[in-house]
């Protein structure tokens, strides 16, 4: 039960005897910014409450997922009927074939799937599979893109990793870290120079198609498109981590986008409809692998249960809907010209990049272009971002507490919404 009589300060102060930092995802703490944590009630729509009624346009959206808004009637609905007949039964379900048909029919370079709990869950049994398709070891993935928590993947690994100033991690044996390599986002030909030396043994290479967990990151001309050369040409596979873009770039994802087939996708966020969810998939041959027609074991008492499974359905089928995303991606385009406009009337040279219904805000001076790799990111100002972030939750606009993290529009984002955001960040950046 909920105890609204506490305050938000002590309900953080029992939370870090309980929680570590008191948060169950780093950046929740708000440490990069000061202050205390909000605490969310409730969402609904393009707005979240917190514990004292106060309320917030919200651009976090969960980081992806609420592509509908919070609380969208028809997820709402089918998680309460779904919820009446059961929510989980460690059993074969006709929901789990149906949402696996849905997904294959929007994304042709996934011929079969397995769906598991989180992103993470689905890069560590993508990245497992793929060694053991291949009979390799090694695996490239690009500084600044985020693959989930994985052993393997954190390596300059981007979002909170940069958010909190940690150079490593702690706990990662060093024997993992040395089958990793690790290369700059967009640099063509350092990525060459890696399969020219080591392609022989590379099974993987992982990669965001739009990098979205160091700010935004889009590939520059040629560049999946030489992964993919590469990759063919050294006998290793291609795996693109669509947990962000799959289904909200398009129903097709980043990888219909620019035109580039993949061997295997991860997915996550906009398919579970808002509740905890991860799926990976790909080529039938590679997907045979896996336990137990093959030798890659790979299990999860919760995977594909029932709720995640009928709350994807219902929200996929959604996204179906004519002219969905271009009015979304109109929508968000229109927000970040307004931005733009307003920065630039408060003299701040910073760079604004969108992508369908993602945005992301680099507060670097003077910028002149489009940050193109995680060490252009890195040249953020983050102390300027603190003050804009404070200013706007005094304003009543949520974004996330780091400056290397993106923000989402939802439809139920109008303009007349995002208008007051509009008039929120012209406050905000007047203190």
């Amino acid at each position: 039960m909920q105890n609204t009589s506490m305050s938000d300060r002590d309900l953080f102060l029992q939370a870090q005897n309980l929680l570590p930092g008191g948060v169950n995802s780093p950046v929740r703490a708000y440490g990069s910014v000061g202050g205390d944590p909000v605490f969310i009630q409730s969402g609904h729509g393009a707005y979240v409450l917190d514990r004292q009624g106060r309320r917030y346009i919200d651009f976090v959206c969960s980081y992806g997922p609420h592509i509908l808004g919070h609380s969208p009637e028809n997820i709402t609905r089918v998680i309460a009927e779904t919820a009446a007949q059961g929510t989980c039964f460690g059993a074969a379900t006709e929901l789990e074939v149906r949402m696996a048909e849905k997904v294959s029919s929007h994304v042709p370079s996934v011929e079969m799937m397995r769906f598991v709990n989180s992103g993470t869950e689905a890069t560590m049994s993508a990245l497992r599979v793929a060694r053991g398709f291949t009979g390799r070891t090694l695996m490239v993935k690009f500084a600044g893109c985020y693959h989930g928590h994985g052993d393997a993947f954190l390596s300059e690994a981007g979002s909170g990793v940069a958010t909190l100033g940690i150079p490593g991690c702690a706990g990662v044996p060093e024997g993992v870290a040395r089958d990793t390599i690790t290369v700059p986002y967009n640099n063509i030909e350092a990525f060459t120079d890696v399969m020219r030396v080591h392609g022989a043994n590379i099974a993987a290479v992982f990669v965001e198609p739009i990098a979205c967990n160091m700010g935004m990151v889009l590939p520059a001309d040629g560049f999946l498109q030489t992964l993919r050369k590469l990759c063919d040409q050294h006998g290793a596979l291609l795996v693109f981590d669509e947990v962000i873009t799959g289904f909200r770039v398009g129903l097709g994802g980043a990888q219909a986008m620019f035109d580039v087939r993949p061997d295997l996708t991860t997915f996550g966020k906009i398919i579970g409809g808002g509740l905890p969810v991860g799926a990976y998939g790909g080529r039938r041959d590679i997907m045979n692998m896996i336990a137990p027609i093959g030798p890659v074991y790979q299990a999860g008492t919760l995977s594909g249960n029932s709720l995640a499974m009928a709350a994807g359905l219902a929200m996929l089928e959604t996204l179906e809907t004519p002219d969905f995303y271009p009015t979304l991606e109109a929508r968000t385009a229109r927000f970040c010209n307004k931005l733009r406009a307003v920065l630039a009337q408060h003299g701040r040279t910073w760079w604004i990049s969108q992508c369908a219904s993602i945005f992301h805000l680099w507060p670097k001076n003077n910028a002149t272009h489009a940050p193109a790799n995680y060490t252009e990111i890195k040249q953020a100002d983050a102390h300027a971002f603190t003050p804009l972030f404070l200013g706007l939750l005094k304003h009543g606009v949520m974004i996330a507490p780091s400056a290397f993290e993106v923000g989402f529009v939802s439809n139920a984002h109008i303009d007349a919404i995002l208008d007051e955001a509009i008039q929120a960040f012209a406050k905000a950046l007047e203190t």
